[in-house]
C-alpha cells in the first residue's frame, strides 16, 4: 500500500516565502536524505517554519524562504536544537543515539 504525503498547514494558495522555503527544504532533502522516509511536510503557523520532518529524528526547516536549518529533537530533554549544516546536525544526532 502506498502512502501519500500531505502538506500540513498550507492551503491551495501558498505564499511566495513559503513556496521558496519549501523548495529549499526539498533541495536539502534531495542532497542529504534522498530515499529516506518523510514523516511530515508542512507549515507551522506558531513558529513560522516550513518543514520536512524525517523518520531519523531530524527536520529540515526554513523560515520566510531563508536558507534551511536542520532541527534535531532531543526526546530525552524535550529540547529542539537548530544547526546551520547537515553535518553539524548529523554529528549531534549521533551523540544522542550513542
Amino acid at each position: 500500500m502506498k502512502t501519500e504525503l500531505t502538506i500540513n498547514g498550507l492551503n491551495e494558495n501558498i505564499a511566495y516565502c513559503e513556496a521558496i522555503g519549501l523548495s529549499k527544504c526539498f533541495e536539502a532533502y534531495a542532497e542529504h536524505f534522498a530515499g529516506d522516509e518523510i514523516c511530515g511536510i508542512g507549515f507551522n503557523p506558531n513558529s513560522g517554519y516550513i518543514y520536512i520532518s524525517l523518520e531519523e529524528g531530524m527536520a529540515i526547516v526554513s523560515m520566510l524562504g531563508r536558507d534551511v536549518e536542520y532541527l534535531v529533537d532531543d526526546f530525552d530533554s524535550g529540547e529542539e536544537l537548530f544547526f546551520d549544516t547537515y553535518e553539524e546536525a548529523e554529528n549531534y544526532l549521533q551523540t544522542l543515539n550513542a
